[in-house]
C-alpha cells in the first residue's frame, strides 16, 4: 500500500464549478488542506463542492466563504475529508475568473 503526498492547483476559476482533483480508481484520498485565494479587486465568495461518484448526495464543504481582496483563506483548518475512488473536490468563484486554490492531499493506493 502506498501512501503519496500531493498538492494540486487551479487558477483563475469563475462562476462554472472546476474539477480540481479526481480520486483514482482504486485509491483513497485525504485532504489535508484546502486554500482559497482572491485575486479580484473586490471581494469575492469561494465554494469547494464535494461531488460523491454515482451518488446524489454532493455536498458543499464550503459555500461563498468570503474572501477579502488579497487575501487568502484556508478552509479545512485542521479538519480532514476522505474522498473515495472517482469523487470530485471542485472550486468555484461567486465573480469571473478570480479565484486560485491549492489542495493539499495523501493519495493511499
Amino acid at each position: 500500500m502506498a501512501n503519496t503526498f500531493k498538492s494540486y492547483t487551479s487558477g483563475s476559476i469563475g462562476t462554472t464549478l472546476v474539477d480540481v482533483y479526481t480520486c483514482p480508481t482504486s485509491t483513497t484520498t485525504i485532504i489535508l488542506g484546502a486554500s482559497i485565494a482572491n485575486t479580484d479587486t473586490n471581494p469575492i465568495g469561494g465554494s469547494i463542492k464535494l461531488a460523491k461518484s454515482g451518488s446524489l448526495d454532493d455536498v458543499f464543504i464550503v459555500k461563498q466563504a468570503p474572501v477579502p481582496v488579497g487575501s487568502t483563506v484556508e478552509v479545512m483548518s485542521g479538519n480532514k475529508v476522505v474522498v473515495e475512488a472517482s469523487d470530485k473536490l471542485q472550486m468555484q468563484s461567486d465573480t469571473a475568473s478570480s479565484l486560485d486554490t491549492i489542495v493539499s492531499l495523501l493519495e493511499i493506493s
